[in-house]
Formats: C-alpha cells, structure tokens, sequence
C-alpha cells in the first residue's frame, strides 16, 4: 500500500496591521504558495473586514493556499488606528495567546512576523516555533535602528530618541546620508512622551533581530549591499511584487482598486503621464492639496492622481475636486486606489510624484520610472535621498519658505526631470538591476529559494 502524501509545510504569516506591512507579506506569501506552501495569513479583525470589502469586487483575489484569518487588535470600535503607537502598544496583549493557540492546534511550525510585530518571538519558547522575520522598510533603515545605542552614546540622540546634533549620519558609503533631523522616529509627529515609548521598544528589541532565524528583506543585493552588510542573518528577496497579469496581491488591499484607469492609460501617448500617489497614511492640508492639483494642472501634462479617502484634512471645500475634476476633463484623471504595479508597468506613464514610501520605492525602481519625491513622514526622508543622492533616479520637490511646495516647483521640477537624459539612462541601469535580480539565477531568486528551503526545515 502506498504510503499517503506528505502535508504540504505550513507557515504563519504576520504583517504590522497597516497597508504598507500587508502588501508586501501578501505578495511575498504568493511566492511561498508557488513552491508547494500553505499560508495563514494573519490580519486583525479591523483590517480583515476592509480587506474582504475591498476583494467584493475582484475575482480569484486570494489563492489556492492562502488562509485568511484575523483577531482582535486590542482597540475598540472607535479606535484611533492611525495613532501607530498606540495600535502598537495594545498589540501583543491581544494577539500573543491567541496566536499561541492557532500555532499549536495547527501545528505550525514557522512564523513569518514583522519587524515592528518582534514580539512574536516571545512564542519561539512557549510555542516551540521558529520565527523569521520581515522588514517592510529598506535594509538602511533597519540598520540604522540597530545603530541607535551609537547614535545615543554618540551624543547625537538623547536617551528619549530627540536629536540633540543635527549632522548627516551615513553609516556605509553605499548608504543614503541622512541628516539627523530626518532619521525616521524624528519625523513621525510624535509627541515627546510617544517617542520615548517608541525609543524604549527599539532599545527593548533590537536584540531580538539578532535572534530570529532570518530577517527576510524586500530588496535586493546589487542596491543596498552596504546596509545588508549590517544586519545580522539578512535574506534580500526583492522586489516582491504580484505577477501584472494576476489581481491576486488585491487580497492586500484596503481600498478598492479603480482598474477603469487602465484603459485611461492605454489612450495616452508613451511616457506622457504623470502619476501622483501618496500611499495610505499621507495626509496633505488645504493649501498643499490645492498647489498640487494646480501644478498637475499648469504643468500641461496628462496626469493620473490617486485621492483616496482622507488624503486631505477635510478643509478643502465642499466639491472643490470635483470642480477640478471637470476643469481636467480630457487630461487628468483621478481615481480613488489605483492598481499601482499595473499603472507604473504601463508605457504610458513617465514619472510618479510619490510620499517615497519603502513599497512604492522599490516599485518605480522596479519599472524604471523617475520620482519626484515629496517624502511625508518616519523613513521616507531615508527613502528620498536613496532615490536623489545614491541611485540618481529622481529629484526633490522642495517646499518654500512657507513650508508649502507651489505649483510652479512642480510644474518645474517635472520639466527638469523627464528633460534629464542622464536619469532617464540611469532609471533603466536600476531597472534592469531589479529585473535581473528576481529572474531565475538572480542574487533575489537565489536568496527565496534558500528560504524555501529554510522553511521546509520543519
């Protein structure tokens, strides 16, 4: 008699709950599912019903393999979940023993959790599971977080977190310099008393990287060799994307994709349109809201803005975007979400205007598309000046001396960059780098086949 067929190997995956964590340990659980895995993929509740509302439109969403399943996030109904520091606090009180429970009725024997989940380590001992972990930032950046007890004993961080000397920190010659005043936990908005919580979990965790069986990285080795080199037990698996034919990574979504923009796109001219996003925290006030549509606009380009909702401090005016909207009529479009890899894929587009978040980043990387950066907060400064200062891909949009960015520094901005043959030839360098890289053979490709590997290690 034949003997039955193995189990196929099962792993937890564990993204912080915020958009720009589940995306990419979305599309990095499509590739586990590709080599024989089962993933339970783990939201909370909150972002578990945003998720299926966003999927009610799509088809196939979520692949053969891929488990959805949720628990609470320890906040009420009305819960603030944009105050990160809070939803971070209340997290593993939450989760841990419900977390424990699902692992060993399971008998799950992997988690993948991200870096800002590092708690989940504690598990390692009382559930008996090896855990790997996952930045969604870029490996820069997590290295200068394992470098904040220098940056203290340097004297140019206190023992709060606060800059006390503001001078450019670059750690590796291959990494973005950076000045103090801009190092992630200095430009998040927080109050004293929340950075000096944030502080006390970085000092309180950073150890722990150190422990974890792999620290999975979505970016590859041809571009941040210097910053991987300084994290310990570093797997550059990069860039994860959804493959363009397939709407399965929408099963990450919070929003729903407008896909209507598509067909937009395939009547503009080649490399004629700008695209304007800001991923799912930026929020812009009245007066930068409003310079940036005039500049879309005075700029004499065909543009696709992605507005979704809450992307203004809702003092913009009563249906003042609809006005503009109709102003446009013919040039512009505006979306709500837009199926992002699909639209920066596309022959039509010729720059994004981009926040620099670490998904986006690797995205235009990805698909050979110029920034112009307008970085809003934590590592998007770090982001920026890979993209200005190291890679040579784009340029700073650069606000005035009221703090705002006019429309006539976009309208000039756009015009220096697609004018500028040197970072249109070194757009494609980078891209064709960041194909290389996950092709069959690539460092990237090499690096996910070792951690398949590693996982089948049960």
């Amino acid at each position: 008699m034949a003997a039955p067929p193995s189990p196929q190997p099962r792993v937890m995956v564990l993204p912080f709950p915020a958009q720009g964590h589940v995306m990419p340990l979305m599309e990095l659980s499509h590739r586990l599912v590709d080599h024989g895995f089962e993933v339970d993929f783990v939201n909370t509740d909150f972002n578990h019903d945003r998720v299926l509302k966003a999927m009610a439109a799509e088809t196939g969403a979520t692949a053969t393999g891929i488990h959805m399943v949720s628990f609470p996030d320890g906040m009420g109904p009305d819960g603030d979940r944009t105050n990160i520091a809070m939803l971070s606090n209340g997290l593993p009180a939450a989760m841990l023993g419900p977390l424990e429970e699902m692992i060993r009725s399971k008998k799950i024997k992997w988690v993948i959790a991200d870096v800002a989940m590092s708690w989940v380590l504690e598990l390692a001992v009382t559930a008996g599971v090896r855990v790997g972990l996952f930045s969604t930032f870029s490996a820069a950046i997590l290295a200068l977080r394992l470098h904040v007890p220098k940056l203290i004993e340097d004297g140019i961080l206190d023992e709060c977190g606060a800059v006390t000397r503001n001078e450019t920190i670059q750690l590796s010659s291959k990494m973005p310099p950076i000045d103090a005043a801009e190092i992630p936990w200095a430009r998040m908005g927080s109050s004293p008393d929340r950075l000096r919580v944030f502080m006390k979990k970085v000092l309180k965790t950073n150890p722990a990287i150190s422990l974890a069986a792999t620290v999975i990285c979505n970016t590859f080795e041809e571009i941040e060799s210097g910053a991987l080199d300084l994290v310990p037990n570093a797997l550059p698996v990069g860039p994860l994307e959804a493959p363009l034919a397939s709407s399965s990574s929408a099963a990450g979504q919070f929003w729903p994709e407008d896909a209507t923009c598509l067909a937009w796109l395939d009547a503009q001219t080649r490399g004629s349109v700008i695209y304007v996003a800001f991923g799912s925290f930026t929020v812009l006030n009245a007066a930068h809201f409003k310079e940036l549509a005039d500049g879309l606009e005075l700029s004499g380009r065909s543009f696709l803005w992605a507005v979704r909702p809450n992307f203004t401090d809702g003092v913009v005016g009563e249906g003042w975007l609809d006005a503009f909207q109709r102003r446009v009529e013919g040039k512009g479009l505006v979306v709500g979400w837009a199926p992002q890899q699909r639209v920066l894929a596309h022959p039509s587009v010729a720059c994004f205007v981009s926040h620099c978040g670490w998904n986006s980043t690797m995205e235009g990387l990805r698909h050979g598309v110029p920034f112009l950066c307008w970085p809003y907060f934590a590592d998007q400064f770090c982001n920026q000046s890979y993209v200005c200062n190291v890679w040579g891909t784009g340029v700073k949009l650069l606000a005035d001396e009221r703090g705002v960015v006019t429309k006539e520094e976009i309208k000039n901005k756009v015009e220096q960059l697609l004018s500028d043959k040197k970072i249109k030839a070194r757009v494609a360098m980078w891209k064709q780098a960041a194909c290389a890289s996950i092709a069959d053979g690539g460092s990237s490709h090499v690096n996910l086949l070792k951690l398949v590997n590693l996982l089948r290690k049960q």
